[in-house]
């Protein structure tokens, strides 16, 4: 049976296939199989879809109709829902998310985030007064306006890619950009869906939204210095974030980078040991560990670290992994051969360096097909070694010891990134405290969770800049103006 698919891009409005033809194939991360076939854009088809988004931003009513842009993105919900099941079916086979990931996160949430825009189109007030004030013997109106930055280029990952999609398209549309979305290559077909849906149940007209899918690293470069392109929103990893920064300041694109991560779990010596654990090791086995916010270095008191290791251990060797599609397993494959191999060649350097791996650290026996890898705990890394310091991106976490509040600070900010990140301790006061000494964009404490389309998501430090969700991702993509005139003189 073919899964339910769309193999073409979308480009001014129409379903079209890549310039010659050009396919490139969708991968099954958990068979291996072929799922389908995605056009593969070339340089032709991303300058058509730039093109488009040009016009569509300066010559339709797009960016100042916003009532318009309201109904537009609702009716894009709506096809989401109506499609719902074959999305799920869809992300499980192409994303590798099991399918509890499916009613959270990786489909259904990331709807209610493109719900939370459209609603917002509506009801954003684009205008602030400032009031008068008296200058040159003259009084004096100002105000602001917000208006659209212009023409996006949204360039997404493949972890999560309907909710890295939603909350990039969604609020641009919104606030009344025109955009070209490019998803990743690992995961095409989930993003051309897209397209799909909003060229067969949406009013919106042809150039607002355009869809490319591409093999090609060379298609999501030219998107970062076409002059036609107002700005660019990334999610992905820091090198890459780092060369598109570079990339855009030919012509002094606004970016706004959703980068990496290697956030720190802090107990503090009041807190509870096995709560933090059980969290901590669920949140690393998520997703195969494919996500940039979870707290992949567990910091415990000295005292508990063999206790620690105990808990996580027990928890991890209770992880099921196996067939996403089975309700039963908690955790999927990873993306792709090459990133398993990746994974794998960041744990052997650590064991070269001294450290080692307590369970875990390979595919699983039992599972020769797919690209799965094992939960796996790493004990007695130097918090400065690589196994410490980058991101892996895979189920893999590093336990650290610190001496005290101060030392368990001072290992958390030991990071070039600043995305995310926890803390746990008994004294809610002492957690919020240590907690504002943590330079991280977001931080749980005592187990507190955040995700929701008003909760604007982001980083410090090199994990990027911006901020993703709630009005703060919303604003993103506004310019401001400020106007002013004279008042005419009083009687």
């Amino acid at each position: 049976m073919v899964m339910w698919h769309e193999p073409n891009l979308l480009i001014d409005g129409a379903l079209v296939g890549a310039e010659g033809g050009r396919t490139f194939d969708s991968i099954n991360p958990a068979t291996e199989a072929v799922i389908g076939q995605a056009a593969d854009a070339t340089l032709a088809d991303a300058d058509r879809a730039i093109g488009a988004a040009r016009r569509a931003f300066d010559e339709s009513r797009w960016s100042v109709d916003h009532d318009f842009r309201s109904k537009c993105l609702g009716q894009l919900v709506t096809a989401m829902n109506d499609h719902l099941e074959e999305l799920r079916a869809l992300t499980i086979a192409e994303v590798g998310a099991p399918l509890s990931l499916t009613k959270g996160p990786q489909l259904e949430a990331a709807i209610g985030v493109l719900d939370y825009y459209a609603r917002m189109a509506a009801t954003f007030d684009p205008m602030q007064d400032l009031g008068s004030i008296e200058m040159r013997g003259a009084m004096h109106h100002r105000w602001i306006e917000r208006e659209p930055y212009g023409v996006v280029a949204a360039i997404s990952a493949y972890n999560y890619p309907t909710q890295l999609n939603l909350a990039k398209i969604g609020p641009a549309l919104a606030a009344g950009c025109t955009a070209v979305l490019k998803g990743a290559p690992d995961t095409p077909l989930i993003t051309l869906a897209l397209g799909k849906l909003i060229a067969e149940h949406t009013d919106i007209p042809a150039g607002v939204i355009n869809v490319l899918s591409s093999s090609e690293a060379s298609v999501g470069a030219v998107m970062t210095t076409d002059p036609r392109v107002d700005m660019i929103t990334f999610t992905g990893s820091t090198p890459v974030g780092k060369a598109i920064m570079a990339a855009a300041s030919g012509t002094l694109k606004k970016c706004f980078l959703e980068l990496g991560g290697k956030s720190a779990y802090l107990v503090l010596d009041d807190g509870v040991l096995a709560h933090a654990a059980m969290f901590c090791t669920f949140a690393v086995g998520s997703h195969a560990g494919q996500g940039c916010a979870i707290p992949t270095r567990l910091v415990v008191p000295r005292a508990s670290l063999d206790q620690a290791i105990e808990l996580v251990t027990s928890t991890m060797q209770g992880l099921t992994v196996g067939d996403p599609t089975d309700p039963t397993m908690y955790m999927g494959p990873l993306i792709s051969a090459r990133q398993r191999e990746r994974v794998q060649a960041h744990v052997d350097r650590a064991v070269a360096d001294g450290a080692t791996v307590v369970t875990g650290g390979k595919p699983p026996a039992h599972l020769p097909t797919g690209f799965f890898f094992e939960p796996t705990l790493i004990v007695g890394a130097d918090e400065n070694s690589a196994i410490a310091q980058e991101e892996v991106f895979g189920p893999v976490m590093v336990l650290l010891a610190h001496d005290g509040d101060d030392d368990a600070v001072r290992i958390a900010n030991n990071s070039v990134f600043g995305l995310s990140g926890a803390i746990h301790s008994s004294d809610r006061d002492r957690a919020v405290a240590a907690a504002r000494r943590v330079r991280t964009g977001t931080l749980s404490i005592n187990g507190g969770l955040y995700n929701s389309p008003d909760a604007p998501f982001g980083g410090y430090k090199q994990s990027g800049f911006g901020r993703e969700m709630g009005v703060a991702g919303f604003e993103e993509f506004l310019q401001t103006k400020l106007l002013a005139e004279p008042l005419p003189p009083q009687a």
